[in-house]
């Protein structure tokens, strides 16, 4: 098992937010999207190990969801 190197992380870590700035700018919240920002995505796991693919995209689908609950706020589900 290698692991990658600074200018390797640089690379993922750069292309990952460009995929992500793509997502923002095209208001797009799935992760896999075959419009505009499918060659970013293309280019993102190029770059970047599948374990880490799979943890930013967990990261991205998180940090969506507490965005939401901080803008819209907590309704707890009611008790029947």
């Amino acid at each position: 098992m290698s692991f990658p190197n600074k200018e390797e992380r640089t690379k993922c870590w750069s292309s990952r937010d460009d995929f992500w700035k793509c997502l923002d700018a095209n208001k797009i919240n799935e992760t896999t999207p075959t419009g505009p920002c499918a060659d970013f995505r293309k280019m993102y796991e190029q770059s970047c190990s599948p374990q880490w693919v799979k943890h930013f995209d967990r990261k991205r689908s998180y940090l969506q969801f507490k965005e939401k609950i901080e803008k819209h706020g907590y309704e707890p589900l009611e008790n029947k």
